[in-house]
């Protein structure tokens, strides 16, 4: 090796080519993740049956009992809300596990449902698999019921040998969650894990809070809001190690409820609350993940089932009419006033002969009422746009309705009800050549 190549390779491996938050771009995996959009986590097992959030892990498996357990219903209420994947809590921190495992006696083996012959993850995934919907799994490290835990490397091999169990039998995994409530101070073999993880799932995304894992795909937003209160960079650094890791919103159908309680519909979110969910997450470019849960016969409520049914309803009410398809614009633009999220408008970069910012406009005939602008950053090439400002054009005259920094996979505007003649995007900054999939237009009527 010449000298010089020798010395820009030892420069590099100290840390001397240091990476850059422009430079880091998403796998085609998560590029396919950050398209689904919304997800659900079903929580459902022990705590059902106490009418508890955190098992303590000393309910006898025999209190897992219901009666008619039916998957097809979860999944057809959650495909009704738009919902594209969902997560099944396999072992939650109570440590009682919905599929047979080898690893244990606490699961639904030793429970009288279907004689001890009963697996739901089965079930859940064949459920997933019929209805066109991804499938992952929660596999929490916590467990308050093993008495293996109290020895890390022998609780670090256990976990391991159930994992390998979720990796192996049932199917394709899209998403792997990892869950850090009650390990303060514990420390996991995560690296261990997830190379074995990757053995037999290496298309599976990992979610872990920043802090619990630094090799995750996905992050935890932070709060189970359902909102996003900050401007939503894909790229995150931890300790100057940058990772593409989109953020996923979790919060459950029913307020500070993940697990089923009798007489608890009053906690049911309202379709305004859930719309404003939507909006707040999915809308600034995060995946929204709800929290679903049977109750104690097998089935989720029928009103969880209607109101997921209405949310999905009125999200299509709002999003289902583009305004900007009936608008005219440029023949170069027109990939980005499409309808066709698989196109795409190339911005050109400013130069030194040219310093106008690119814009995208959209001008209608007649006079257009509307509230709202979703734009969509084409993200496999890493998140460019770094600030904008939407324009909307009254009586001749344009003024600003929208100003912010980040896209990425969605971002929706929403803004005083405007009848208008036209709507412009103009990228104000970038740090690279800024894509466009979708500049689109609603009349949603604000609901919140």
């Amino acid at each position: 090796m010449h000298a010089y190549l020798l010395s820009a390779v030892l420069a590099c491996a100290s840390s001397a080519c240091a990476q850059n938050f422009v430079d880091v771009k998403p796998s085609p995996q998560q590029v396919a993740w950050q398209d689904m959009e919304m997800g659900a986590i079903i929580h459902f097992g022990t705590n059902t049956f106490l009418n508890r959030e955190w098992g303590d892990g000393t309910a006898p498996a025999s209190v897992f009992n219901p009666k008619h357990v039916d998957t097809d219903q979860w999944l057809e209420a959650a495909q009704s809300a738009g919902i594209r994947y969902v997560v099944l809590v396999a072992k939650h921190h109570d440590g009682f596990a919905l599929y047979p495992s080898a690893q244990t006696d606490y699961s639904v083996k030793s429970s009288p449902w279907l004689g001890g012959k009963g697996d739901l993850l089965r079930m859940v995934s064949d459920s997933a698999r019929t209805h066109g919907l991804r499938f992952g799994v929660y596999l929490s490290p916590w467990d308050r019921h093993d008495p293996r835990y109290k020895d890390p490397a022998a609780y670090d091999k256990y976990y391991l040998a159930m994992l390998e169990e979720l990796a192996s039998h049932y199917g394709e995994l899209t998403e792997f969650w990892l869950d850090g409530a009650g390990s303060a101070g514990r420390i996991y073999d995560f690296d261990t894990i997830i190379e074995n993880l990757r053995t037999y799932q290496p298309n599976a995304l990992v979610f872990a809070d920043v802090g619990l894992f630094k090799y995750a795909d996905i992050r935890w937003v932070g709060t189970e809001s359902g909102n996003v209160d900050f401007e939503n960079w894909n790229v995150v650094d931890r300790a100057g190690y940058l990772r593409w890791r989109p953020v996923e919103a979790d919060t459950p159908l029913h307020t500070d409820h993940w697990f089923w309680h009798p007489s608890d519909e009053a906690s049911l979110k309202s379709v305004d609350e859930l719309v404003k969910e939507y909006d707040q997450t999915a809308g600034r470019g995060a995946q929204l993940m709800l929290g679903l849960a049977p109750d104690n016969t097998g089935s989720l409520p029928a009103a969880d089932v209607a109101r997921l049914k209405e949310f999905g309803e009125r999200i299509h009410q709002i999003y289902g009419n583009n305004l900007a398809l009936h608008g005219k614009a440029a023949t170069d633009t027109s990939a980005a006033f499409d309808g066709n999220a698989n196109t795409y408008w190339q911005a050109p970069m400013p130069s030194a002969g040219n310093v106008t910012p690119p814009i995208l406009t959209v001008e209608f005939e007649q006079p257009t009422t509307f509230d709202r602008a979703v734009t969509m950053e084409r993200l496999n090439d890493g998140q460019h746009i770094t600030a904008y400002r939407i324009e909307v054009k009254e009586r001749g005259e344009w003024h600003e309705v929208a100003h912010a920094q980040a896209v990425g996979h969605k971002k929706i505007d929403i803004f005083p009800t405007v009848t208008a003649t036209g709507l412009r995007l103009t990228l104000l900054d970038t740090n690279g050549p800024a894509q466009i999939r979708e500049f689109q237009v609603y009349n949603g009527g604000i609901p919140y």
